[in-house]
C-alpha cells in the first residue's frame, strides 16, 4: 500500500515538474518574441505621420478617415496584456489613462476634421501627440529594457 502511494506521489511530482519546466521554457521563448504591442505602436506612428501630412495639406477627409485608426487601435492579445499588466504593476492605471487620452483626443480629431475646423484639428492632434509623448517618456525605456533588453 505504501509503495503504491509513494509511486503515485512520485508520478504526480514528476508531472508537476514537467509542467513547470515546460512553462519556464515557454516563458523564455515568449520573452524573446517581439511583442504585438511593438507592431501596434509602429502602425500608430504611421497613422500619425499620415495625419501630419494631411494636416499640412488641409486634407480634412484623410484626417477624418485616419483618426479612428488611432482612436480604436488594436489591442495586444490577452496573454501579452497579462505580461504587460504583470510588468506594469501599480503603474497600469497611469498607462491606461494615457491610452484613454489618446482615444479621446483622436475621436476629437476626427470630429474636428469632419467639421473642416483646422484649428480644432491642430488642437486635437496636439492632445494626441502630448498623450503619446507622456506615455513614451514615462514607460518606453522600461518597456524596452524589460521586454527587449535594450534602451
Amino acid at each position: 500500500m505504501r509503495a503504491i502511494r509513494f509511486a503515485k506521489l512520485m508520478l504526480v511530482g514528476g508531472l508537476l515538474f514537467a509542467a513547470v519546466a515546460g512553462a519556464a521554457a515557454e516563458t523564455g521563448a515568449e520573452a524573446a518574441k517581439e511583442l504585438a504591442l511593438k507592431k501596434i505602436m509602429k502602425d500608430l506612428g504611421g497613422n500619425l505621420q499620415v495625419v501630419t501630412d494631411a494636416i499640412s495639406r488641409e486634407d480634412w477627409a484623410l484626417v477624418e478617415k485616419t483618426a479612428p485608426l488611432i482612436a480604436d487601435h488594436p489591442q495586444p492579445p490577452m496573454t501579452e496584456k497579462l505580461r504587460i499588466i504583470a510588468f506594469m504593476g501599480t503603474d497600469m492605471g497611469k498607462f491606461k489613462n494615457y491610452d484613454g487620452e489618446v482615444h479621446k483626443a483622436a475621436e476629437s480629431l476626427g470630429e474636428a476634421a469632419k467639421a473642416n475646423d483646422g484649428q480644432a484639428v491642430i488642437s486635437a492632434f496636439t492632445a494626441v501627440q502630448t498623450a503619446c509623448y507622456g506615455c513614451h517618456r514615462d514607460f518606453r525605456p522600461q518597456f524596452l529594457r524589460h521586454f527587449y533588453g535594450t534602451r
